[in-house]
């Protein structure tokens, strides 16, 4: 029986939550399955990885093969969580940034021109 270590999709419409789970490979994505070894939520920031590491190493000791995005989860889950957070800003909210730092060089420009006399 070949065994896969895979994820299994639960949530709403365009709300995705994963189960890391033991399955048959032959049982559907979201069907029937061994054991539950873990979860991930790609919607929080930062990404929320929930993985039982001690179970899927007995697991693959067993000779379950992990697929792709769960084998780059569990290396997610060993590195640590990331400290750095990337915000990303809205085209109105750059330029409003832009315009204001604009601003802020003409008046230092012409407190410079001011300073010099």
């Amino acid at each position: 029986m070949a065994v896969k270590i895979r994820l299994a999709r639960h949530g709403s419409h365009k709300r995705p939550y994963y189960r890391v789970v033991v399955a048959d490979a032959r049982s559907p994505r979201d069907g029937r399955f061994i054991e539950e070894v873990g979860r991930y939520n790609p919607l929080t920031n930062p990404k929320t990885i929930n993985l039982d590491i001690e179970k899927i190493n007995d697991w693959k000791s067993k000779g379950a093969q992990l697929t792709d995005a769960v084998a780059a989860l569990v290396r997610a889950a060993e590195e640590g969580p990331k400290t750095e957070t990337v915000v990303k800003k809205s085209k109105k909210q750059l330029a409003r940034e832009a315009e204001e730092a604009k601003k802020a060089a003409e008046a230092a420009a012409a407190e410079a021109e001011g300073t010099e006399e």
